[in-house]
């Protein structure tokens, strides 16, 4: 496994939510959330850099037969994107099917409501979908998801 703290992102259409891991990559928790449109990849980008963040794990979000949609679309533009104003090979998409789902029900049973959890969600479902991802490297030994190369790259 290896060490360095990774990012978890959900892009959503409003939000954009963040997860970081620990340095060991053992586990995932809700961040920020980011604002989607203007300065959203350079506020990612500072967190990368506030963080020394190894790595970003982009949520990739695709049908649960796994076929990749318009949403599926358009998180690998932003990947793309993302990975433009990174360090090359810093960016990943992993499938995040369910994530949100998983999420809303977490802070459902913890009790969190209404106004409260809509604040939350997407911080959440980014540290489920990097939970998984740094899961998914640990039983397999190798870094999880696709490369996202920048555009033009």
């Amino acid at each position: 496994m290896r060490t360095g703290v990774r990012l978890g992102v959900d892009v959503g259409s409003v939000r954009i939510g963040i997860a970081r891991s620990d340095p060991g990559g053992v586990l995932a928790s809700p961040l920020e959330t980011v604002p989607r449109g203007k300065g959203d990849l350079d506020r990612i980008a500072e967190i990368v850099a506030e963080y020394e963040a190894i790595e970003v794990v982009v949520g990739l979000p695709t049908s649960l037969s796994g076929r990749e949609g318009p949403a599926a679309g358009a998180a690998r533009d932003f990947a793309a994107g993302l990975a433009g104003v990174l360090t090359p090979d810093a960016v990943r998409l992993y499938d995040e099917r369910l994530t949100t789902v998983t999420a809303e029900s977490g802070l459902r049973d913890r009790g969190v409501r209404g106004q409260a959890r809509r604040k939350v969600i997407d911080q959440a479902a980014a540290a489920v979908l990097l939970q998984a991802a740094l899961d998914r490297e640990r039983s397999t030994g190798r870094p999880p998801g696709e490369v996202v190369m920048g555009r033009g790259a």
